[in-house]
C-alpha cells in the first residue's frame, strides 16, 4: 500500500492558469503486460475529460484492488492542449520490479551553508523552470543566470564538504537531506571519486534522491566520455532497471539520462536494452505527449539498431510508428 494517501497530485507549472481543477487530457498506463487496460480504466472511475481528482491515494487504492497488481502509482503532469496528462504506472504480480534500499535512520544533516546555497538553487529554478542545461563540465551549469549563479557555488561547497555529502547521502534519515546531497555531490571537482556514492543513491527508497542522483550521474558521463584518460565509469545497470519503476518521473528521469549514455551506441549497454528494458521502452516511445516520448524514443532507436539519421528524420515526419512496429518484432 502507497503512504500518505491524502496527498494531493503535483503539476510540473507553478500555477495552474485556469480556474477550477484541470481536467484529464489524456491516461496513459505503463507496467500493465499482463492486466487487461479495459479492467484498470474501469477500476479508476474517471476518464478523460474528467476534472483531475482531488486524492491520487484513493485512484492508487482502487487500482490496487484489480486483481494481478501488486503496486499502483498515479502522477499528473501538465500539459497535453491545457489539459493534465494522467501516467499510472502499474507493478504486476511476477512482473519486473525496481529493488529499493531500506530507508537509512542516521540523524545527519548537511552543512547550514550548504541548505543555504540549496535554497537558493531551488527558488532560482522555480523562477525558470524550462532552462537549458550544459552538461559538458561534469556537472549542470543552467542557460538561466540565477540558477547557473546557485550551481557555481555547489562546486566549491562540494570541494570543502565532499566527506560529509557522501555520509548525508547514504546514511541521513531525512530525505531531503540526502536529496541535496545527491545534487551537491556531484560538483565536487573528484568526479570519478563521487561515482559510487550516485550510484549507490539510485536504489534510495526517496524517488527525488533516485531522480537527483541520475541527473549528476548523466552529467559525471559527458565530461568522462570527452576524456578517456580521466577513466570514469558510469554503469548503465540501474538506469535501465530504473525503466522498470512504476513512477513516471523515475522512468522519464531514466531515460533522458539513457539518451545521453547510449550517444555513441556502445554493444554492451544497448544489449542490455534489449534484453532488459525493449517492453517499458515502447510504453515510453508511444506516449501522445511528444515531449515525454521523445527520449525512450531515441534510446529505443538505437537498441534495436536504427541509424541515428533515420531515427531523428522518422521522428521529426511524425513517423514513430515504423520504429515501435519493429521493436515490437524485436520483442517477440
Amino acid at each position: 500500500m502507497v503512504t500518505n494517501r491524502l496527498a494531493l497530485f503535483w503539476l510540473a507549472v507553478a500555477v495552474w492558469a485556469q480556474p477550477g481543477p484541470p481536467r484529464i487530457g489524456t491516461i496513459e498506463f505503463f507496467g500493465a503486460a499482463r492486466v487487461s487496460q479495459a479492467k484498470l480504466r474501469e477500476a479508476l472511475h474517471v476518464k478523460e475529460g474528467d476534472p483531475l481528482p482531488r486524492s491520487k491515494g484513493e485512484l492508487e487504492e482502487a487500482l490496487e484492488a484489480v486483481g494481478g497488481v501488486v503496486r499502483a502509482n498515479v502522477e499528473a503532469q501538465c500539459c497535453e492542449d491545457g489539459k493534465a496528462v494522467l501516467y499510472i504506472g502499474i507493478e504486476e504480480r511476477g512482473g519486473p520490479r525496481m529493488e529499493l534500499r531500506d530507508p537509512p535512520a542516521a540523524e545527519l544533516s548537511a552543512p547550514e551553508a550548504v541548505h543555504e546555497a540549496y535554497q537558493q538553487y531551488l527558488e532560482a529554478v522555480s523562477r525558470a523552470p524550462g532552462a537549458s542545461e550544459d552538461l559538458r563540465q561534469g556537472h549542470a551549469v543552467s542557460s538561466d543566470i540565477r540558477t547557473g549563479l546557485a550551481q557555481e557555488r555547489f562546486i566549491g561547497l562540494a570541494d570543502l564538504h565532499e566527506a560529509e555529502l557522501r555520509k548525508v547521502l547514504r546514511e541521513a534519515a531525512g530525505e531531503d537531506e540526502r536529496a541535496m546531497a545527491a545534487t551537491v555531490l556531484g560538483y565536487t571537482p573528484r568526479k570519478r571519486a563521487a561515482v559510487a556514492d550516485l550510484q549507490y543513491a539510485m536504489q534510495d527508497p526517496s524517488g527525488e534522491v533516485r531522480r537527483n542522483a541520475m541527473r549528476s550521474l548523466a552529467a559525471i558521463y559527458v565530461f568522462g566520455a570527452e576524456d578517456a584518460e580521466l577513466d570514469i565509469r558510469v554503469q548503465p545497470t540501474w538506469f535501465v532497471e530504473m525503466l522498470h519503476s512504476i513512477e513516471w518521473r523515475d522512468r522519464q528521469q531514466a531515460a533522458r539520462a539513457l539518451s545521453i549514455l547510449t550517444d555513441k551506441r556502445e554493444e554492451k549497454l544497448l544489449q542490455l536494452l534489449r534484453e532488459r528494458a525493449l517492453r517499458p521502452l515502447i510504453e515510453m516511445a508511444s506516449w501522445k505527449n511528444l515531449e515525454h516520448a521523445l527520449p525512450a524514443y531515441l534510446v529505443l532507436g538505437r537498441a534495436i539498431g536504427t541509424e541515428e539519421k533515420p531515427l531523428l528524420e522518422a521522428w521529426a515526419l511524425g513517423k514513430r510508428d515504423g520504429v515501435l512496429q519493429r521493436a515490437r518484432k524485436a520483442l517477440r
